[in-house]
């Protein structure tokens, strides 16, 4: 096994993309969090009010010889609305905003480079926010492979699958 690799990126509710990267090739560990704000132990319900600043974000970790990272950000693309400006859906506020969170002046580059690529996709402007990553905090144990837990539940059903089966569709090799 390669050096692993982790990208943070937020895209929405965290609960759409974990379901996607959970079942990507190469994938070896999906962390739901919050990033990117002020408050220094936020909860789910602070972040999801908006007052903490923070987004809702994953932890991705990947063997980039396994999957390369432009699929684990060509995934990021697909698995939501990078053109909408702090809404997903129905998840509207700041803290369901496109943003890829960047460890180094290396990895801000490899994101600049992944948006300019998205935006020859996209005819909107893409809205993804570039921000340096401060320090991530695991959210609360429900809401970590939310999907494998709650196949059921209304909002896996209508929001995630249409999403899950969309990036299988685009990235068949990698997603089961």
């Amino acid at each position: 096994m390669s050096e692993l690799r982790t990208l943070t990126l937020g895209a929405g509710c965290f609960w759409c993309l974990d379901a996607v990267y959970q079942r990507t090739t190469g994938v070896t560990s999906v962390i739901s969090g919050y990033t990117g704000g002020h408050t220094p132990h936020p909860h789910y319900r602070e972040v999801c009010s908006g007052a903490s600043g923070h987004a809702e974000a994953l932890q991705v970790t990947f063997d980039p010889e396994i999957v390369p990272e432009s699929v684990i950000l060509g995934l990021f693309f697909t698995g939501h609305d990078p053109t909408s400006l702090n809404a997903q859906g129905y998840d509207v506020g700041t803290q369901y905003r496109s943003a890829m969170f960047y460890a180094d002046d290396d990895e801000k580059a490899r994101f600049e480079a992944a948006i300019a690529e998205a935006q020859e996709i996209f005819e909107a402007p893409i809205v993804t926010t570039l921000e340096p990553l401060g320090v991530f905090h695991t959210a609360e144990s429900v809401h970590q492979d939310f999907y494998t837990e709650n196949r059921n539940n209304g909002y896996c059903r209508v929001i995630i699958d249409p999403k899950l089966s969309q990036a299988r569709e685009a990235f068949a090799d990698w997603v089961s």
